[in-house]
């Protein structure tokens, strides 16, 4: 059995995956395929590197440094979030949390990094061979959040978050042979996403880019229509859904360090779903 992980993202909510995940290495449950959208490449990396612990604390302390993200950032650089200080400064070799490099490149896991092309609206699938040492912009295109920051240039293509492309790319598990899949959300299942500020992030990014604008005004509906897929999947026993019954008050930059660590914690219980999905109990 080939057994599949979709890390969805959330911005800041993503420390609830974070949560699953080191539930996941604690327990020794081994996935064969990682799919990460925004931040859930950052944690489907460090879950492959085998570091426990580290995206907790990239999200519960790094990310309240105004070199992390800040309004600051955002007149300087036109990016709220500094991804090159995140994934370049913290996470190279030398930095204060180095991403382990080395075990990503030797586990025979595969790793697909969802992003988009800021021109085109097309989803790519970023792997293993995309990246190499200290060289983790794969994951910078990712996370690129329109209107949060810029598009991020790799090869001399522009990117934007991988939730425009395809935000809960199960069906690409599927496609690379995954008979089973973990889909990691970051709000619960039940709720379908809105709008919010869609539109209004799709007026801002219309004139340049206008097929991530589009893709950014159905980003919801999308995101409902492939969890409605996915809940589908779960009823034939394809497909185990672990999302929180409450966000604990985090949004997707939300800066509230005791909601980020109890919303880390409600993932680390909701991980045990996952061992008895599989019969590991």
């Amino acid at each position: 059995m080939k057994l599949g992980l979709v890390d969805v993202g959330g911005g800041l909510r993503g420390i609830y995956a974070a949560g699953v995940l080191d539930y996941c290495m604690d327990e020794h449950i081994v996935f064969d395929c990682c799919v990460g959208v925004s931040a859930g490449s950052a944690n489907t990396a460090s879950y492959l590197a085998g570091q426990r612990g580290r995206n907790y604390k990239f999200y519960c302390e790094y990310a309240f440094r105004k070199e992390y993200m800040s309004l600051s950032n955002y007149l300087k650089h036109h990016s709220y979030i500094d991804m090159d200080y995140v994934y370049g400064t913290l996470s190279n070799a030398g930095g204060e949390y180095p991403l382990d490099y080395r075990a990503i490149r030797e586990t025979p896991a595969q790793l697909f990094v969802v992003a988009q092309e800021a021109v085109s609206g097309r989803a790519v699938y970023f792997t293993k061979e995309d990246m190499a040492q200290d060289h983790y912009q794969i994951f910078m295109a990712s996370s690129s959040i329109p209107g949060v920051n810029k598009p991020y240039p790799i090869a001399g293509q522009l990117y934007y978050d991988g939730a425009l492309g395809d935000p809960v790319p199960v069906q690409k598990a599927f496609d690379e042979g995954c008979d089973r899949v973990v889909l990691l959300l970051t709000k619960p299942a039940a709720v379908p996403r809105e709008p919010g500020r869609d539109p209004m992030l799709a007026r801002m990014i219309q004139r340049r880019y206008p097929a991530s604008a589009e893709n950014l005004r159905n980003r919801a509906s999308r995101y409902n229509q492939e969890v409605a897929a996915a809940r589908e999947w779960e009823k034939e026993g394809k497909v185990l859904i672990v999302s929180p019954d409450d966000t604990e008050g985090v949004s997707t930059l939300s800066k509230e360090r005791e909601a980020l660590d109890r919303l880390y914690h409600r993932g680390y219980r909701d991980g045990e779903r996952i061992k008895a999905w599989l019969g590991l109990e």
